[in-house]
């Protein structure tokens, strides 16, 4: 059977495959799309979207236990957790099933099967009815990336779980370690801390969350600590002795190792890019650490062959996969599109609280020479803090003395997810200071301390 022909073939129907997909026919592109599992890929389905169900229920949880402070009475609090569970599963196939409807009214061919490359331009499709033959000169790898398992710690689904076993646990830890501190281990710490698991989190690095801005890490642990996590830094878990109901860890930290025993363990070490099967050493495709190297514009070196999302490497966030999908389908299309800007893109973490940030911390900054000034406006100088009952949490800007130009700003704190993108758009738009300073601010809202975390960095803060 003659191959179809398409004008752009996307492989990985994820945050950055679906989009790019999408785009391409708006500007009237051929699409097809090749998905092997489920549409929405591991975002909307095993990753960004039920996660934060499953923490809004935690924070609602949360909050209940607070009604007392609000003048509220509550009585009898519990929680229902395959009830918890099963809203966050419905929340993902509601939006999966969403991007279904945006692919057919755009009318994108969509594929399910596995993808390979056999030749340059043409894409094999191992379907459940046999093998389709798509043919593309442009052909976007949007594959994504699996989580990284290390050698004697990896996940059964029973006693020690990946992040999809922990979006579907089969009961609730009492006793709960969680191997590693980044944006999803920590995120699961929260949740199950929050129903009331014991957690301890051990990170190898010398603080939790450490691609966060030194300060804004530390804020962070003392509100974990305090909320009644175990937090180990600059410690390692060397094995894992799995038992009947039980698993033992043997915790290096300080050139000692201890044994300690959880009923459950989280391991969140990272990810991998999923580059294996489609063919890639064959064409000439450059991977290196698992990933696909590509240039600013997400071009593998090889004609009409591109790369977008996690499996081209950090930062690894769906945004970033769909700003880089949307740069792709305008460059097939015949455009001119501006490259995506890694620094100019927010990375954020949904634990209690909140952590979100943008740009160079203040370490990096003077690493690369900057003469910087550093702002800082704490949450409990803020009305609408106090009134939302939220006064612990810190802004934080640095910014080039020389030109004004704001290089990084750093949070934490309630709804610093939502507010980071006030300070993308200011680097976006490449504002300076003053830009910002004169910037009115709606009171009362979260937002005055963004505003008075600039003014502090020239000295200028009213109420701090």
């Amino acid at each position: 059977m003659a191959a179809q022909q398409f004008d752009m073939i996307v492989i990985g129907a994820g945050p950055g495959g679906y989009v790019a997909a999408i785009r391409g026919a708006q500007l009237g592109l051929k699409v097809a799309i090749v998905e092997r599992e489920h549409l929405g890929g591991i975002c909307l389905n095993w990753g960004c979207i039920p996660t934060k169900a499953l923490l809004r229920s935690a924070e609602v949880f949360h909050l209940m236990h607070r009604a007392s402070e609000f003048g509220l009475k509550a009585e009898g609090l519990g929680y229902d957790l395959d009830a918890v569970v099963k809203r966050s599963r419905g929340v993902a196939k509601q939006l999966s099933g969403g991007v279904g409807h945006l692919l057919k009214k755009n009318k994108v061919t969509v594929v399910m099967g596995d993808a390979s490359i056999p030749a340059k331009g043409q894409v094999t499709v191992t379907t459940n009815k046999g093998t389709e033959t798509l043919a593309s000169a442009n052909i976007v790898l949007a594959t994504g990336a699996r989580a990284r398992e290390l050698p004697g710690l990896e996940a059964d689904g029973d006693l020690v779980w990946a992040y999809k076993h922990a979006l579907n646990p089969p009961r609730m830890p009492k006793n709960l370690l969680v191997i590693g501190s980044g944006a999803i281990g920590i995120e699961f710490a929260s949740f199950f801390n929050t129903l009331g698991a014991k957690v301890t989190v051990v990170e190898v690095m010398d603080r939790v969350l450490p691609v966060e801005d030194a300060e804004i890490s530390a804020f962070a642990k003392k509100q974990f600590v305090k909320q009644g996590m175990d937090i180990r830094e600059k410690a390692m878990v060397k094995q894992l002795d799995r038992g009947k109901g039980k698993v033992t860890a043997h915790i290096e930290k300080g050139g000692k190792t201890t044994k300690e025993t959880f009923d459950t363990v989280i391991s969140a070490v990272g990810i991998i890019g999923n580059v294996e099967g489609l063919g890639l050493e064959a064409l000439g495709v450059r991977v290196e650490k698992t990933h696909v190297v590509t240039d600013p514009h997400c071009r593998t070196g090889v004609a009409g062959l591109y790369a977008i999302g996690d499996m081209a490497g950090a930062p690894w966030l769906a945004h970033k996969a769909s700003h880089e999908g949307v740069m792709v389908a305008e460059l097939i299309a015949g455009g001119k599109p501006h490259a995506v800007d890694p620094d100019s893109i927010a990375g954020c973490t949904y634990c209690h609280p909140q952590i979100a940030s943008v740009g160079l911390t203040e370490a990096q900054a003077k690493d690369q020479g900057y003469d910087i000034k550093v702002g800082r406006f704490p949450f409990i100088g803020n009305g609408k803090a106090i009134a939302l009952g939220e006064p612990e949490g810190l802004v934080k800007t640095v910014f080039d003395a020389k030109t004004g130009a704001l290089l990084g700003a750093h949070m934490v704190g309630a709804e610093v997810t939502e507010l980071i993108q006030g300070y993308v758009v200011g680097r976006q738009l490449e504002t300076t200071e003053e830009d910002l300073m004169n910037t009115v601010f709606p009171h009362p809202t979260l937002s005055e301390m963004m505003h008075e975390s600039v003014l502090d960095a020239f000295g200028k803060a009213i109420h701090f």
